[in-house]
């Protein structure tokens, strides 16, 4: 009787949140033009007292911005979707919020969330509301004690299928999911496990890596990305750092303890010092490229303190400390779980390599049990493959993580795969070439249903702001770390 009432109870705290259709059950008053809304002729009921009348949504800020308002909140979740009576956690989410007549953008970037007011570029395209969310488990959206069997793609998946199903009740129109990099990954799994709930996909750079241990297209763009004089100035670079060993890992050791960072994840100092050495050409071709190639010391007449330094500048010494990593385990979890991380040969460190590319696992706290799933992305290369309809997936000619892409197959629908040329892990739809930018921003604008004159000019309906339009924060913030 006792273990039926916890359940009864625990069952209540979360059924508010969800009617028969898996919507909100409050009722929405009609809307006015500020997002402000009316009931016949009663007194308004202002957005933030709508989006807080949702059961278990908590205000944690408002920050103004010109045009908007936006929210940082938190939102009630089950710890697990399939026992829903089993505990629940607070995460995080933001809501942007232009006007409750616009359509929406749901952005996702697969890490934490960021509290500061910005716009991707679909929320741009058209003009809309942008609700954004924190992935499951990264902090402070951890569930305490963490029983990080629960971090799986289908469990974030639902994570979003709540919070759409929740705010739908106030933002009625149509609803884009978008996402770079891992987010980009992300909107593509929500759309594999709740395909009716988004009316189209925007997923820029979005890696998909099907068989975990066949990684030889990034050894083939290795081999051609760039010019020949590029790769050999970085292969160069990079065959110093390790011929140097010895004294550049004591100053790494001087640098760890004048910072007290400590290697008891990766297993040592010299593990960490060769993890970094070898980022260093991946990281070049993610966050920048060609057009600095020049700016690369030449390695033959390098200092060891220019070997040092550059290593540092485009891979960072800090990525495999302890303290580096921590912020990072859900996604090193997720990489050695389900996701699957990239194996590269860099034949030109033969005999110098150690241990070559280490497996994720070796990057998150050995405590943590893991296993990895080798259908999990089987299953959704598939399915993308089979079923996707109203899909833009949008790569950067000399991104590594495009090496591997999604790929459209004969039962797909109205959805596209598109390369920006010479872009890189910061590619847009801006960055396309006329015709497929022309094409992708009328899909957008057509999915989200705005009037067809709008659609058939194909242009952004918002103009750009430099404060709002930033790339995604875990598109193109050159934080280190082998890491999409």
């Amino acid at each position: 009787m006792r273990k039926s009432l916890r359940w009864l109870l625990s069952l209540t705290v979360l059924i508010g949140t969800v009617g028969t259709t898996g919507a909100a059950t409050a009722a929405e008053p009609a809307t006015g033009a500020s997002g402000a809304t009316t009931a016949g002729t009663s007194a308004t009921t202002d957005i933030k007292d709508r989006i807080l009348a949702i059961p278990g949504m908590t205000l944690i800020e408002e920050k103004p911005y010109a045009g908007y308002r936006y929210f940082v909140l938190n939102y009630e979740q089950p710890i697990d979707h399939h026992r829903p009576w089993a505990g629940t956690f607070q995460q995080r989410i933001s809501v942007l919020h232009k006007d409750s007549d616009r359509p929406t953008v749901f952005r996702t970037s697969g890490y934490s969330l960021s509290t500061t007011p910005s716009r991707s570029e679909p929320t741009r395209i058209i003009d809309g509301n942008q609700v954004s969310m924190e992935y499951r488990f990264f902090t402070p959206s951890r569930p305490q004690p963490a029983d990080w069997s629960k971090l799986d793609i289908w469990q974030a998946a639902s994570d979003q299928h709540r919070i759409f199903t929740a705010l739908k009740t106030i933002y009625g129109k149509k609803w884009l999911s978008t996402g770079a990099s891992k987010g980009g990954m992300t909107a593509t799994y929500y759309e594999r496990f709740y395909p009716r709930d988004m009316d189209g996909v925007v997923a820029y750079v979005a890696p998909n890596d099907v068989v975990n241990n066949e990684d030889s297209a990034y050894d083939r763009f290795f081999a051609n990305v760039g010019t020949k004089e590029c790769r050999d100035r970085l292969n160069a670079m990079q065959r110093e750092a390790l011929v140097r060993r010895a004294p550049l890992e004591e100053k790494y050791k001087t640098w760890a303890a004048s910072e007290g960072a400590t290697f008891n994840t990766v297993g040592s100092l010299d593990k960490a010092y060769e993890a970094v050495v070898l980022d260093f050409v991946w990281g070049f071709w993610q966050y920048y490229g060609q057009d600095v190639c020049d700016q690369i010391p030449d390695a033959a007449t390098a200092t060891d303190d220019t070997v040092y330094e550059t290593i540092d500048a485009y891979s960072g010494f800090s990525a495999y400390t302890d303290q580096g990593l921590e912020g990072y385990t859900p996604y090193y979890y997720q990489a050695a779980t389900e996701l699957g991380s990239p194996t590269i040969e860099q034949p030109h460190l033969k005999g110098l390599s150690r241990y070559g590319y280490q497996p994720a696992r070796n990057f998150v706290p050995r405590e943590i049990p893991m296993k990895f799933k080798p259908w999990v992305m089987r299953d959704v290369d598939d399915w993308v493959r089979k079923n996707a309809n109203r899909m833009l997936f949008v790569y950067g000619g000399n991104d590594p993580w495009g090496a591997e892409p999604f790929h459209l197959g004969k039962g797909t629908r109205d959805s596209y795969v598109y390369y920006a040329p010479g872009a890189n892990h910061g590619a847009t739809v801006a960055a396309l070439v006329e015709a497929e930018r022309t094409k992708a921003t009328a899909r957008i604008l057509a999915w989200a249903g705005v009037d067809a004159q709008a659609t058939a000019a194909a242009r952004p309906l918002a103009r750009f702001d430099a404060r709002l339009d930033t790339v995604d924060d875990e598109q193109l913030n050159r934080e280190h770390g082998l890491r999409p």
